[in-house]
């Protein structure tokens, strides 16, 4: 009963800022350019700079073996998703325009946004090191394999005049650039961040992403307008696959792990699984109107999946201290 409540009181944290954006963009205090001003400044300076001073300051060369062995178990559950999700698309029949959408859904999660201020919440500064994990795969797995997906599901397109190249701006993104570029700080055994100006300066800017995204998910939500959702097959299916098939591939994932001998952190799992049901990417149906795809469904399910977490997590936390 008490880890519900902490982790209703944490929730409760994420929301109410949640809704001082909600409130703030529909009596007009943002304009139409502040979430997508506040969107570039948190993904290209203050992420970066988070995620620069957690890794010098609480990853060790000794740990970079383990971590890369956390990289390797959170892939495997996301391929393991693909699978799940490719499957139920066919099983599904899911019509073409969406089924590109249908599949991020499942697999891929809002971690800047939600994932990051929601781990904060729950499991404080001493996660970041096992959120990173689950924010590489997820980052790879978006825009090196889950963009096409959408792109090449384009109805307007024939399959065969379809090609994609990679973009690596999206693929190596700015916050991911941040945790390269620390990793070789910390491969050279150098700390810029003990600089006293320069820690701190990190530090405070890096503070930031917590309530400016939630802010953010605020806007989004006023803007995308909670009276337009809705619960068809595909939108109930793909909340399902989020927030109950995700976590427990996750799971098996790391149960199995655990079974050949290999011990992990409690708050590494917790850290993975709570991600790994975190709703789904923001940039959905902006990748879906790019694609010709169903915007709609695509805004929906965003919407729906953003406002549902609030009840998931708490569920899900009280659920995983027995695993």
């Amino acid at each position: 009963m008490t880890v519900l409540w902490n982790s209703i009181q944490s929730v409760l944290v994420v929301v109410l800022i949640m809704i001082l954006g909600y409130v703030l963009r529909r009596t007009g205090w943002f304009d139409d350019q502040f979430a997508g001003t506040i969107s570039k400044f948190i993904k290209n300076i203050a992420l970066p700079a988070s995620i620069f001073v957690s890794v010098l300051g609480r990853l060790t060369r000794g740990q970079l073996a383990s971590f890369a062995g956390y990289l390797a178990y959170a892939f495997v559950a996301v391929i393991i998703g693909y699978l799940i999700a490719f499957a139920l698309v066919r099983i599904m029949k899911i019509r073409p325009g969406r089924k590109g959408i249908f599949i991020n859904a499942i697999v891929n999660a809002n971690t800047i946004f939600i994932g990051l201020p929601l781990n904060m919440a729950l499991f404080g500064e001493k996660s970041m090191t096992y959120f990173l994990v689950y924010y590489v795969v997820n980052t790879v797995s978006t825009w090196a394999f889950g963009v096409f997906l959408i792109s090449n599901d384009d109805p307007t397109k024939p399959k065969e005049k379809t090609h994609n190249k990679i973009d690596w701006k999206k693929v190596i993104p700015m916050p991911l650039v941040g945790f390269l570029v620390a990793l070789v700080f910390l491969l050279l055994n150098v700390n810029p961040t003990k600089i006293s100006f320069i820690g701190s300066t990190l530090t405070y800017v890096g503070n930031l992403v917590t309530p400016l995204s939630l802010i953010y998910i605020g806007i989004v939500l006023a803007d995308a307008g909670l009276k337009s959702i809705r619960f068809d097959r595909d939108t109930i299916v793909a909340l399902v696959g989020r927030f109950v098939l995700s976590p427990v591939v996750m799971v098996l994932v790391l149960m199995a792990v655990g079974n050949m001998g290999v011990s992990m952190p409690t708050l590494a799992s917790q850290t993975l699984i709570v991600q790994s049901a975190t709703p789904m990417l923001a940039v959905l149906p902006i990748l879906a109107n790019e694609a010709h795809g169903d915007v709609e469904y695509a805004t929906n399910i965003v919407t729906t999946s953003t406002v549902l977490f609030i009840v998931v997590v708490p569920v899900l936390m009280t659920l995983i201290q027995y695993i």
